[in-house]
């Protein structure tokens, strides 16, 4: 499937799940090379860029944990010529649905500018970016959210929460760390491609990547707080717990040991022929547990 928008002279092809002869069609309409064609139809495993001699082809993955119809990860593949924009991607992309809407809307009002397609390239990635922010944003919620759970006593439930939480930022990160590379990359072949004025463009989607790449340490280091706290309550209740069945161990072991040995009925073992031998021996297990308490509170135990 695929939709093919016209401004001004410059023709964006948006490519969903293309098939090999959409993928064919659209080579030949622009000059694409068969092998670049290829890669257009498949899913691609690494983020690169490369120069041909009319166009640059750079393939990129954006996080869509949240956004994602099918899978956590998203590839969108552009060939980026003069006067021709081709996206090819193998799942329903909202921000790049939206970024039609919004260029149909400009276009009949006679607000879209664009003298080459390195324009809609460049407010189709920063869509994609903010849709990333949109991403860390919803984590921070739920960041704020386990926060106030843990200091409401919820530790031991809060651990897989904010586990599943890391596993998200760290694949995030993964993935918009070639980003880095790419966009240095492609402020040169911009400048091939296009012309100079076009350079702050590409500067500020450098830009774009490292705020969102910030916000994302951002949110890590608050995560890395989170757990540390949650872990650190987690091993105090945890040796509270032991404490307390400490004492109770080292308490009742004494007075166990007080009722087997003068129940034991040996020759001469005390009160057992007392006919208030009872009440003796409870109240010597009672003088015990007492004082085993006022030691235990002058230790600062209890």
């Amino acid at each position: 499937m695929h939709a093919r928008h016209e401004y001004g002279g410059v023709t964006w092809i948006d490519l969903e799940s293309p098939g090999a002869l959409e993928v064919r069609q659209v080579a030949s309409e622009f000059g694409i090379a068969e092998h670049v064609a290829e890669e257009l139809a498949i899913p691609s495993s690494r983020q690169r860029l490369e120069e041909y001699p009319g166009y640059t082809f750079v393939v990129m993955h954006f996080p869509a944990h949240k956004h994602s119809h099918i899978k956590r990860q998203q590839e969108i593949n552009f060939v980026i010529g003069p006067l021709f924009l081709v996206t090819a991607r193998y799942d329903t992309i909202d921000q790049l649905h939206k970024f039609s809407k919004v260029l149909e809307v400009n276009s009949v009002l006679g607000k879209q500018q664009a003298e080459h397609a390195g324009h809609f390239f460049f407010q189709a990635v920063r869509k994609l970016y903010e849709s990333i922010e949109h991403e860390l944003d919803s984590i921070k919620s739920e960041l704020l959210l386990i926060e106030e759970r843990i200091f409401n006593g919820r530790e031991v439930e809060m651990v897989e929460e904010l586990s599943g939480i890391a596993r998200t930022l760290l694949n995030l990160r993964q993935t918009i760390e070639p980003h880095r590379e790419i966009l240095r990359l492609l402020e040169g072949s911009g400048m091939r491609l296009f012309d100079e004025d076009f350079f702050p463009y590409l500067r500020a989607l450098s830009s774009e990547y490292y705020r969102v790449h910030n916000h994302v340490m951002r949110t890590t280091d608050f995560l890395h707080e989170l757990r540390e706290t949650n872990n650190s309550l987690l091993t105090t209740k945890q040796n509270e717990t032991m404490k307390i069945l400490t004492i109770m161990a080292f308490t009742t072991f004494p007075l166990a040991l007080i009722v087997a040995t003068l129940g034991a009925r040996a020759p001469g073992t005390p009160f057992v022929d007392s006919h208030n031998g009872f009440w003796l021996i409870l109240g010597t297990m009672l003088f015990v547990a007492t004082c085993m308490f006022l030691f235990f509170k002058h230790k600062k135990w209890l």
